[in-house]
């Protein structure tokens, strides 16, 4: 039978420190390869230092289109499904945000807007015989807004302010034709006593100022009538049968058309329109879809003799009426 190794060394020699085989190893003992093996930063780090050096252009490029190609990639992926939209569908969507957005005021009423601050009504009293309404007229300017609860006005017009002193262009017929004139300013109900400073009767014309003017007053905007055609629109604003103020709207029918009042006095190079008009329009103005003022609504044509709108209205070119009373606003 043979002796059995022994795991330890029987010797009583004693070890020196640090005397353990493996520290004795030769100086030049080499670690196995694979534990010297350098690690991937060092092997790609000079490789990549270099590549960049001779590309950095290229370089920063492509790492930017691969960025921007990573983000679209990731939104493709993590965008919600948009549902595909039928026909039906797509009309349905159209309809809804068409009935619910805001609807622009119409021509017509822009115009009105422009030009109301500019338009007057024009009560007329004739008080012969009537001393109360004498002494309500000499009363102070307080008492006015009551005198038609009084005594109603003989008869009621329409008039617009065409130039900055406040002068006032309407009717002979309207303004000229009573011995007291009420004025209230659409601007800002502001009343005061009106008088007749110049007229042209034969072209039934007359220019009104007022005792009172309110502050901030603007004129309305004249144009000339040669700009206008047939089918243009117009609106004729004023204070039909006292109603108002009142707007209607219709289209010019026709230029240069000739006309005898009812005092039997020919009025030629008229304007003829549609919009309705009544007594109380006379003297107000015919706006043009701008806004402005192309004329003074002076008549209308009822061939039953009746003195209500048939479809026939005549205005004075605003360049003819304010010329014939000694204006030139064009």
């Amino acid at each position: 039978m043979s002796k059995r190794r022994p795991l330890y060394s029987r010797s009583g020699k004693p070890r020196a420190s640090g005397g353990s085989a493996y520290a004795s190893l030769p100086a030049t003992y080499i670690l196995p390869e694979e534990e010297h093996r350098p690690s991937l930063r060092a092997r790609v780090g000079p490789w990549w230092n270099r590549l960049y050096e001779r590309h950095q252009g290229k370089v920063l490029i492509a790492t930017g289109m691969v960025i921007a190609l990573g983000i679209v990639g990731i939104y493709d992926v993590t965008r919600p499904v948009i549902p595909r939209t039928n026909d039906a569908d797509f009309a349905a969507a159209v309809n809804t945000v068409v009935d619910k957005r805001e609807r622009p005021p119409s021509i017509a009423a822009v115009s009105y807007a422009k030009v109301i601050p500019s338009v007057v009504r024009i009560a007329g009293y004739d008080p012969k015989g009537w001393p109360e309404v004498n002494d309500q007229w000499k009363a102070r300017d307080w008492l006015l807004p009551f005198l038609d609860a009084l005594y109603p006005p003989d008869t009621i017009g329409t008039g617009v302010v065409i130039d900055d002193q406040g002068d006032i262009l309407t009717n002979w017929h309207v303004a000229g034709s009573k011995a007291k004139l009420r004025i209230t300013y659409m601007a800002d109900g502001t009343e005061s006593r009106g008088t007749v400073v110049s007229a042209q009767p034969d072209r039934d014309l007359a220019v009104v100022k007022t005792e009172v003017v309110p502050d901030d007053l603007e004129p309305a905007t004249l144009a000339a009538s040669g700009g206008l055609h047939p089918g243009d629109e117009v609106e004729a604003i004023g204070f039909p049968f006292g109603i108002g103020p009142s707007a209607s709207s219709g289209v010019v029918s026709g230029l240069h058309r000739a006309f005898v009042s009812e005092n039997k006095k020919p009025l030629s190079d008229l304007i003829q329109f549609d919009a309705a008009a009544n007594p109380g329009n006379s003297g107000g103005p015919l706006v043009d879809a701008d806004g402005e003022v192309v004329g003074i609504v002076t008549a209308i044509v009822n061939p039953s003799g009746s003195r209500t709108f048939a479809g026939i209205g005549f205005a004075l070119p605003i360049e003819a009426a304010a010329g014939a009373v000694g204006e030139n606003p064009l």
